[in-house]
Order: structure tokens, then sequence, then C-alpha cells
């Protein structure tokens, strides 16, 4: 596969800055990148990035390589090629996750993949589909799409409800919901929707609007950001059956300037851990694991899309402890924690992928 645009190498000169944990430096791992949305590293810190537009690149040992074998995509406003997930089992099973707008017809639906990256790293093999969202709608925005594999090995899945808000308390179709299946697509017997009728069986929560950010906790718990309109971001806990409010609650308001659905709260709907007013636009989730800052250890890491920054958030009630901001933190699209503890994010703005590590 041949690229059609310039890559930077890797690990340009890296830049300093201070954080409340101390001096940390930020490494340019690869630039060069256009709309770069989500990084997968690999046990030995090769790594993968995805591009909106189709491309997956493989970068090890400063070489930037084109993935073949990536599917035909919907390239359609917000829609493309999303997610990559490295699977926990990859030294065995070499499998990735991805996530895509697939096309359908004259729309596009988010699907998830499932395939076997080669030794060289330079195709995808035994390539599957696993889920599609269909009928996904005609519009380009809201696809949600993170997708994290879980301790028993089923797999979450972000779904926005593609600007049709209604479609977020609709649970005949799994638009505005986070959905969990088994790796090969077929459903889990302990959702908790199995077996009711007009009821998508993969539906394991739902009221969600746009869920761009998810990781687990260390005990395995599910945390996701997702979008809210003008004003009411959000962090939440997904559980099993329950419904966070889109668009029937909400701390935001349209983006008119009117109210949205009830107002705040009603009874059955579940209040968010955590809200911005005003809208931060948030993408990407980390949970961090402490490894190399103890300090740090179970606090939530999230992007800023319009304010660009990384904040990061812990206690309860959880709140905004802090604010990373430096010049390549413009538009984080993506945070992931490395083999090593470090924490690796993606700027669109500088598009790059960065490393952020103690200064020593």
């Amino acid at each position: 596969m041949i690229l059609s645009f310039s890559l930077c190498a890797l690990n340009a000169a890296a830049q300093t800055l201070s954080v409340s944990a101390g001096m940390v430096k930020l490494e340019e791992m690869v630039g060069g990148l256009e709309t770069p949305w989500a990084v997968g590293i690999l046990p030995d810190e090769s790594f993968l990035v995805t591009e909106r537009d189709g491309r997956l690149l493989y970068v090890r040992n400063s070489q930037v390589e084109g993935v073949s074998g990536v599917p035909k995509v919907a390239a359609l406003g917000q829609g493309g090629l999303l997610d990559v997930t490295i699977s926990r089992n990859f030294n065995q099973s070499r499998e990735v996750f991805l996530t895509f707008a697939k096309p359908q017809g004259d729309g596009a639906g988010t699907a998830v993949a499932v395939a076997r990256l080669s030794e060289t790293g330079k195709n995808l093999q035994n390539f599957r589909v696993v889920f599609e969202a269909s009928p996904g709608g005609t519009g380009g925005r809201h696809f949600g799409s993170r997708v994290v594999e879980a301790n028993d090995g089923t797999l979450f899945v972000t779904l926005g409800e593609r600007g049709q808000a209604e479609k977020a308390q609709d649970r005949s179709n799994p638009m505005g919901s986070v959905i969990r299946i088994n790796r090969d697509g077929t459903v889990p017997a302990d959702n908790p929707f199995v077996g009711q009728l007009n009821i998508e069986p993969e539906i394991w929560s739902y009221g969600h609007r746009n869920p761009q950010g998810a990781d687990l906790d260390a005990r395995g718990r599910l945390w996701i950001s997702e979008h809210g309109a003008r004003g009411g971001d959000e962090i939440n806990q997904p559980r099993a059956g329950a419904n966070y409010g889109w668009p029937v609650i909400s701390y935001g308001t349209h983006y008119s300037g009117d109210k949205i659905g009830e107002g705040t709260t009603k009874e059955g709907l579940e209040q968010p851990v955590h809200y911005w007013d005003p809208s931060i636009a948030p993408s990407g989730l980390l949970v961090y694991s402490g490894k190399l800052w103890p300090q740090w250890a179970g606090d939530i890491f999230v992007g800023s899309l319009k304010f660009d920054y990384i904040a990061r958030l812990k206690g309860d009630p959880m709140h905004e402890a802090e604010q990373i901001r430096s010049p390549e933190t413009e538009r984080v699209r993506d945070i992931v924690e490395a083999p090593d503890g470090s924490i690796w994010f993606i700027s669109v703005g500088q598009g790059a992928v960065y490393r952020m590590a103690p200064a020593k």
C-alpha cells in the first residue's frame, strides 16, 4: 500500500510540562496524520492509528506502514474508520477490534469488526463484521464508536443516536446505547434485555447521546464520556438495563437555546457521575492504573476537543481536578494507557500521536 501523504519521523524532540504529579515529557510518536481518531498500542509498543477517511497505519521502530485489508468506510461527516482496540490475548490471537461507519445504501451504520493483524503488521486477515447497527440513518453525526473488551471477553461498544434524539429511548434499535456482545457477535445470555419483545438484546444501557470515550476501571466497571448538546457533556458508569436519560433529561440546552426535555432529573432516569457546562466536547476516556504516577491511580482522563486540554477527574463527588494543557493537546480525540504505564493521546489539531511519561 502506497501512502499519498508524508508522515513525520518518530521520537521528535520531547517537550516538558509541569503537572500535578511533577514534570512530564511529551514526545511525538508520529505526526503528519489526517484526522486521526484512535490509537491502539501493541504489547511491544508498536502501535496502530486510525484515520477517519479510512486509513489504518502500523508504526514500528520509526517506520510507518499502511495496513491493507481495511473495509470500505462511509467517510461521511463524523463517520469513517473510527476506533481500534487491541485484544487482551493479542500475543496468542493477534486480533484487533475496529469500529467504522459501514455504508448502507444512502446512509451508514456503526459496525464492529474483528481481524487478525499479520506478523508484519502490513495487512488484516480473516476480517469479519460481528455487529452492524442497521438501519443506521442517513446523517453524518453521532456514531459513538468506542469498543472496550471487558474482563470476561465480551465487548462493550458505544453507539450514538445519529442525531435522532428520540432513538435513544427506543430500545427496538441500538442507537443511543451501549451494547454488549460476545467476541463473535452473538449476544451474551446475561444481557439485561435478552428475551424481551421488541428490544434489541445487544443493549446494555440506553438514553445516551454520543459517547466517544470508554474504558474499564480496576474493578472491571465500564466508564464512558459522552457529548451533550449546548452544555451537558457527561461522565457515566453504565449499568445493565439503566436509562441515562437523553433526551428526556439533560444539563444542557439545544443549540438554539431552547430547553431539552423535562429538565435535569426524572424518577427512573440515571444522573451523570459528572457533567460539564459549558461543553468541553469530550472524546476518549482513560481510567489510569497508577503504574508510573501512583498518585493518579483510578483517576479518569478525558480529552477536550473544544478547549484543547486533557481533563483529570477524581473524587466522590467526581470533579475536574486538573487541566493538562500544552500546544500538543490541541483537539484531543483519544487517550490510552500503554503497557509501560505511559499515557498516549491523539491531537487532531497537531495531526499527531503523543506519549506522556515522567521527565527524568
